[in-house]
């Protein structure tokens, strides 16, 4: 019986004037609650600053796009500045006594780590890495470098992988050093971490393209340019974790030492490094795995190794070639993650106590080096010191040969469905062409409105001033049209990858064996090179914006599946248990409390989902996207700084827009960003 059913017959009388029922205020609560919530305050604010703003700015410029008076050209100071530098290289002292002491000792460091790996040879670099990750991996990973340096050599890849461990190697170890002392500083300093936020945020959007010319400019094509290009990439991921991890130090702990008398430089050394221990130690693994990114990325400056040449076979669509080099880059990527991984997980865990005393401490170590030396020196005395040449396997015409058949058979005239060429044609007919001349149709202003918009409902009147200052210094810059094109290759290509990685993760998240059997798809994919996506693309679907897109995609489809499985398996399960016990079906289940719950995850896939994508579509000016993507490589190409540099920075704001719209500030501020 409801509460309206037992009240007294005069109740309502004599109810004092102006209120009304119980259920009446159940009705009207909901209305209330929704007129005084954030997101409708806001929309409210922004209808009105559009009512107020858009009449003005329509009726100051009505031609809707963006005014040369608020133009500024910069390509003649950026002109003069590309001249003195190419002028005083070789002359100046900032060149000769600073820049050139780095590019030295870059060479130095990197050639003795070289011909550290060719004296060890290929079975004493084999037996140092095998041993080294069993003694902090385990035996698993152990089997799995081992493999993974012989299929190095069987693919007659060996002295072109020693020359990208050597590169990796010193890359690598720059960047821990330099990200490990900027996080140390943000991590002690509240001012150097909001002074280090807007770098790094900025850095984590540009694409590693952007950055190439000016690193060209002053180092010059070779080894040193590859070098420190890829410290630019690398060192922010182990600044970003380092910091995290010294400010998430359990305060407890910190006063307990303080209440020791521990002195700052003690209470660092024995309380706050040794907290956050498994924050570096992920730090250097993310950072290794953005150097390994950097292979192919450096190989157009002159890195060499592996990838030079998958930027040959890219040179000449040989899709052969591009993977037999572009699987070592994999495989030494999963060796290098599975043994840093693997140690985190280890960290801070006794030794087991029943195993031997020899397999423990230092003299499991002493052993690694007599065992290295011995096999090292019997393969010098066997002579033996490259991979044999006899122990070889050609992967590159059968490779070729099944990539034309696919092209033979896939490209045009596939019944029902059509081929790739249809489908790239239609692509760019129906979504591409319709989304850029939408986007370049619209009112700069009512561009940086939407902007704002989306930006201010994700997060802070902060977050949106700083989308829509990004968006405007696009348009200052003068690149407001060829921005605009890329934006819509963008989006077009994330919307399919939200699409199909949102599926996909939804599926994985619901059956176990699914995700077991795309978890090695997904390793692999996420740490192949994207110039190797590159190739096979231009072959099924030609050369334009279609392949650029193709590429993009499956890029970034891994990590937004990672991300949607491990945020719905990561929901409360007793949120779910009691979606069941209230007879909720499986589909109720997952959209009435698994996706709400991981609103979160999923909000960080699609930003992720994003800055993937706009990496690979930069990069895709290589095989003719256009826009911005293309006046990068046609400055780098030319030496041009200004249109490789104005290029450049449209693409920071860019990136800078996209991840602000797309990320929550609240997540952004526990991610330490």
């Amino acid at each position: 019986m409801s509460a309206t059913a037992t009240r007294p017959a005069t109740g309502p009388a004599t109810e004092p004037p102006g209120t009304g029922t119980a259920a009446d205020g159940a009705r009207t609560s909901p209305l209330r609650a929704a007129v005084q919530s954030p997101a409708v305050r806001k929309l409210a604010v922004l209808v009105v600053l559009a009512a107020v703003l858009v009449p003005i700015a329509h009726a100051t410029w009505a031609s809707g796009s963006w005014p040369g008076a608020l133009t500024v050209d910069v390509s003649e100071p950026l002109g003069k500045a590309s001249d003195w530098i190419i002028d005083n290289r070789d002359s100046h002292w900032i060149f000769l006594y600073f820049f050139g002491h780095i590019s030295n000792a870059v060479i130095i460091c990197v050639r003795a780590v070289y011909v550290v790996l060719l004296t060890l040879g290929w079975a004493g670099v084999t037996v140092a890495s095998t041993l080294v990750a069993w003694r902090v991996a385990g035996v698993r990973v152990a089997v799995t470098t081992v493999v993974s340096f012989a299929v190095c050599g069987l693919l007659g890849m060996w002295v072109p992988t020693m020359q990208t461990l050597a590169l990796m190697a010193v890359a690598v170890t720059v960047s821990v050093l330099v990200g490990g002392a900027l996080g140390l500083a943000g991590g002690l300093s509240e001012r150097a971490f909001r002074a280090l936020r807007p770098v790094l945020d900025t850095m984590q959007v540009l694409p590693a393209f952007a950055y190439l010319l000016p690193v060209v400019l002053i180092f010059g094509i070779g080894v040193p340019g590859a070098v420190l290009a890829t410290v630019i990439y690398a060192a922010p991921p182990m600044a970003r974790l380092t910091a995290l991890g010294l400010r998430g130090a359990d305060a407890g702990v910190l006063e307990a030492v303080t209440s020791l008398g521990a002195t700052w430089r003690q209470r660092l050394l024995s309380a706050r490094l040794p907290l956050a221990r498994k924050e570096l130690l992920l730090g250097v693994n993310q950072a290794i795995m953005m150097a390994l990114s950097m292979a192919v990325i450096a190989s157009v400056i002159g890195g060499g190794g592996l990838g030079d040449r998958v930027y040959q076979a890219l040179s000449s669509v040989d899709v052969g070639k591009a993977l037999a080099a572009g699987l070592p880059i994999v495989l030494l990527a999963v060796v290098m993650d599975r043994t840093t991984a693997s140690a985190g997980e280890r960290l801070g865990e006794p030794p087991a106590e029943d195993g031997p005393r020899l397999l423990r401490g230092w003299p499991a170590w002493a052993g690694v080096a007599v065992i290295t030396a011995v096999v090292t020196l019997a393969g010098r005395l066997a002579g033996s010191q490259t991979w044999p040449t006899g122990w070889t396997v050609a992967v590159e015409e059968p490779v070729n040969q099944f990539k034309d058949w696919m092209v033979d058979h896939l490209y045009t005239g596939v019944p029902v469905v059509g081929g790739t060429a249809e489908w790239a044609s239609h692509y760019v007919t129906w979504i591409l062409d319709p989304l850029r001349e939408g986007l370049q149709g619209l009112p700069w202003y009512a561009v940086l409105l939407i902007v704002a918009a989306l930006a201010w409902l994700i997060g802070t009147w902060a977050t949106a001033l700083t989308a829509t200052a990004a968006m405007a210094a696009i348009g200052v810059l003068g690149v407001w049209e060829p921005s605009m094109d890329t934006l819509s290759q963008v989006l077009a290509a994330v919307f399919v990858t939200l699409v199909l990685g949102f599926a996909i993760g939804i599926a994985a998240a619901r059956s176990t064996r699914l995700e077991r059997l795309l978890r090695p798809v997904l390793d692999v994919c996420q740490t192949m090179p994207q110039f190797v996506y590159l190739i096979p693309v231009v072959a099924l679907f030609g050369v334009g914006r279609a392949p650029a897109a193709a590429a993009a995609i499956v890029y970034a489809l891994p990590a937004v599946i990672r991300i949607t499985t491990q945020g719905l398996r990561n929901v409360d399960p007793a949120a779910l248990e009691s979606a069941r016990s209230l007879g909720a079906t499986q589909g109720q289940q997952l959209r009435q409390v698994q996706l709400p719950l991981a609103r979160p995850a999923l909000l960080l896939a699609v930003n992720q989902g994003v800055v993937l994508v706009l990496a690979v579509v930069i990069i895709g000016g290589l095989v003719g996207s256009g826009a911005l993507g293309y006046e990068v490589v046609f400055g780098l190409a030319q030496g041009d700084l200004a249109t490789g540099l104005v290029a450049g920075a449209a693409i920071v704001c860019l990136g800078l827009m996209l991840d602000r719209v797309t990320q929550p500030t609240g997540r952004r501020d526990r991610k330490g960003a």
